[in-house]
């Protein structure tokens, strides 16, 4: 149990840590949040957890292929924000990065690869 609460302390921190520095950098908050942070916090509790090499290999091999759909959405997200607002624009990042998943998945599936 403690080692469950030491995790979701690591994580919160790690949000408030970046929130915290976007707000007096929004270069800096973007750089931070860009490095893998969470997905190395991941794999180094699942190896002290003792899963084999080949969960934690399959683990960032879907990470890869999941953080491609959201691509899309960063990019457009700034384009779309100052002309329908913040919730709107969250609301259409959601499908943008569900209707470029959706279209992945189709495309992997073709090449023998099984995201669902």
């Amino acid at each position: 149990m403690g080692w469950l609460i030491a995790k979701y302390l690591f994580t919160a921190s790690m949000i408030v840590l970046i929130s915290e520095a976007a707000k007096r950098s929004e270069k800096l908050g973007a750089l931070i949040t860009a490095l893998p942070l969470v997905t190395f916090s991941v794999l180094i509790w699942m190896h002290l957890e003792n899963q084999p090499a080949e969960k934690i290999g399959n683990y960032v091999g879907f990470v890869f292929w999941y953080a491609l759909p959201t691509l899309p959405m960063f990019f457009l997200f700034s384009f779309i924000l100052g002309k329908i607002g913040f919730w709107p624009a969250i609301v259409a990042s959601i499908l943008i990065t569900i209707g470029c998943f959706g279209i992945e998945v189709l495309v992997l599936r073709r090449f023998g690869i099984e995201l669902l």
